[in-house]
């Protein structure tokens, strides 16, 4: 197997797909909720993140995701995904329509998105702690930048361990390691999609959500005022109840 994975419950699958702040334990506080709302659950680490290694070799992680899938025997799954997951999951929904029931994109980022200069001014800072050897200001630049107010110091520390590993493992990364980029068409994506913003995020992510309605077939935004780029981790309940939610209408269990 690929990717690291975890996978139980019964019913219609749900794939959980994490930020690249995280890695697949962001949604421990998602987890339960969505077993015990009769789902069949998985989550993954993408190649360079938690327990998944980089491959000495070029990689597409929407194209591991659906292997991994195939090996589980899942035809079709919602994708719930947060940031980078979102971008992902997006191009999993455009390259195969046919395999994605609903998503659920939580601060998203989107294929050919133009970032804006704060996006891009915080991308030459973190490049800059790290070519400096800084991984410490890495990671606090990161937390800083990604998680609201409400985030809870536990939370904060969880976000800096996950961080910090995700560095570490990518900074050793073997010559050839790196992700392929596909073209894809947005107008073939068919899955009902709920987008989520947060109000005290970067604006990138505020517009990349307030667009998708426009760009995606059946699509409704909604923004939470509170939240910064991670909601699922800075208020984890108020995220689950618009999560299963959403899920019970759109791909309802039992």
């Amino acid at each position: 197997m690929t990717l690291a994975y975890d996978a139980t419950g019964d019913g219609p699958a749900l794939v959980l797909l994490h930020s690249a702040v995280c890695d697949r334990r962001m949604w421990d506080p998602q987890w339960p909720a969505l077993v015990d709302g009769g789902y069949r659950v998985v989550r993954c680490d993408f190649r360079g993140f938690g327990q998944t290694p980089l491959p000495d070799r070029r990689h597409n992680d929407a194209e591991d995701v659906l292997d991994l899938l195939d090996a589980l025997g899942i035809e079709q799954a919602a994708l719930i995904a947060s940031s980078y997951g979102g971008h992902v999951a997006v191009e999993i929904a455009a390259r195969r329509p046919d395999r994605v029931s609903a998503m659920a994109l939580l601060c998203a980022g989107l294929p050919g998105h133009e970032p804006t200069d704060e996006l891009r001014a915080f991308g030459e800072r973190e490049d800059a702690l790290l070519e400096a050897g800084d991984i410490a200001g890495a990671v606090k630049l990161n937390v800083d930048t990604w998680l609201g107010p409400d985030a809870e110091e536990a939370v904060r520390e969880e976000v800096r361990g996950m961080q910090r590993h995700a560095f570490e493992v990518q900074l050793a990364a073997p010559e050839g390691a790196g992700r392929t980029k596909v073209e894809i068409d947005l107008s073939a994506i068919k899955a009902p999609c709920l987008a989520l913003s947060g109000g005290r995020d970067l604006a990138d992510f505020r517009q990349i959500a307030a667009r998708l309605p426009g760009l995606l077939a059946d699509t409704r935004h909604l923004e939470l005022p509170w939240a910064g780029h991670l909601p699922s981790l800075e208020r984890p309940a108020a995220v689950t109840n618009l999560l299963t939610g959403f899920l019970r209408e759109m791909v309802p269990a039992g």
